[in-house]
Order: structure tokens, then sequence, then C-alpha cells
């Protein structure tokens, strides 16, 4: 059973979590979770080191998703169907906007590998790398 916390743990004083991964099709990435999926681009950066990237997150949060591409090509390994990055959503009603969003820019749901998101009414996207998004309606703790 978890244990409900809202704090790091002592001795673990981290203050900011950021996910990173590269991709070839940073536009197309980008475009799918800042315009279609609705988050924030936070900040953006060109040319560093050969890298360019974007952080897009939640603002008054300290959670961040990072992409980055490389002049000389990001390979990123395909994903498989259970490399998730699960969204919690308020209720049913919130999940909706987001779907419709998706559905208006061409994006339809994908099959879950994992059968407990359908039979938690969640639905699971794929963006343009392949890389799986689920939308859950409701928090599980």
């Amino acid at each position: 059973m978890a244990t409900e916390t809202h704090a790091w743990p002592d001795g673990l004083g981290v203050v900011q979590v950021r996910v990173a991964r590269p991709t070839d099709r940073l536009d197309e990435v980008v475009t799918f979770y800042r315009d279609h999926l609705g988050l924030p681009e936070l900040s953006r950066f060109t040319g560093h080191a050969g890298y360019d990237g974007v952080m897009l997150g939640l603002p008054g949060t300290d959670y961040h998703l990072e992409f980055t591409s490389h002049a000389d090509g990001s390979p990123c390994p395909a994903p498989t169907g259970d490399n998730l990055l699960v969204l919690y959503f308020a209720g049913e009603a919130q999940m909706r906007d987001v779907v419709e969003r998706l559905a208006a820019a061409g994006h339809e749901p994908v099959p879950a590998e994992n059968p407990y998101w359908t039979e938690n009414g969640a639905l699971t996207f794929a963006d343009p790398d392949g890389w799986r998004v689920v939308l859950a309606p409701k928090p599980v703790f």
C-alpha cells in the first residue's frame, strides 16, 4: 500500500525533476506535446554543443519534459508499448477536453499494452516517435 507523502524524503533534497529524451523529430514531438496535448513550452535552446532542445512542463511546478535533437542525429531506441508518460486528471470531463483536442489534430487512441489502463477508463496515445502517453481520468492515490 502506498504511503501518502507530499515532500521529498529526508536525505534526498531534490528541488526539480526533468525527464529528457532525444528525438530526430523535435518539431513534431514539440507540436504533439505542446499544441495537441497542451503542455506549455517553458524554455528552448539552440546550438548548444550541437544540441537543440525544448522544455515543456506545468507552470508553477518543478516537473519538466525535455526533448533534444543533435545536429548529427538523435536516434532513440524504439520504445515498447509499456514505456509510458501517465497524466492523471481531476476527472473525466477534464480528460475528455484533451482527448477531443488530440482527436481534432488527428491523434487516435492506441491499444494499451497493460489492460489496467483500459479497465480504469484511461486512453493511450502514441507521440510522433511512438512513445506512449496515457490519459487517466483520476489519480490512483
